[in-house]
């Protein structure tokens, strides 16, 4: 049996991208949580926990950097809507040998979800990292960005590691 292929949502009968409107939509409550890792040397990931690195702390400026651009998701992926978001956290582990692990978490009540909030957070949290410490190792690596979890919205919850 052949699965059906969900209709993508971001193009118009002409095949032309066009923003989706949602204003039909109920307004739940809506979360989603993204993960990535910057993976590095122990040297530099031991760096970064003595608090040693050039550019300063570099976990404290990764989280903020994150928070700041949830907000900023809409200017930033052409087809977002502006949402008005009530939450976001970024956690950043420094706990294993060669890698910071980065998690982003992005909450609203609100017409569509926040997925993309999530994932901009954690990617622009992780190339934080990176800048900050690039200095010492240029074979930093950003790996397996991804959304773990989803709720709200008609197509329910979703999670995944």
């Amino acid at each position: 049996m052949i699965e059906s292929v969900p209709k993508l949502t971001h193009f118009d009968a002409a095949g032309k991208a066009a923003m989706v409107d949602v204003g039909a939509k109920a307004e739940t409550a809506r979360e989603a949580t993204a993960r990535c890792r910057v993976m590095m040397q122990p040297s530099t990931l031991a760096l970064i926990r003595q608090g040693d690195a050039k550019k300063g702390d570099v976990l404290g400026v990764a989280r903020l950097a994150g928070l700041m651009a949830a907000k900023r998701t809409a200017d930033l992926i052409p087809l977002c809507h502006p949402l008005p978001i009530t939450s976001v956290s970024v956690d950043l582990s420094a706990d294993g040998e060669d890698y910071v692990e980065i998690a982003a978490t992005v909450r609203t009540t609100g017409r569509t979800g926040v997925e993309m909030e999530a994932l901009t957070a954690a990617s622009v949290a992780a190339l934080t990292v990176y800048d900050m410490v690039k200095a010492v190792d240029r074979g930093m690596r950003i790996e397996a960005l991804r959304v773990v979890a989803k709720s709200g919205g008609k197509s329910g919850d979703f999670t995944q590691e």
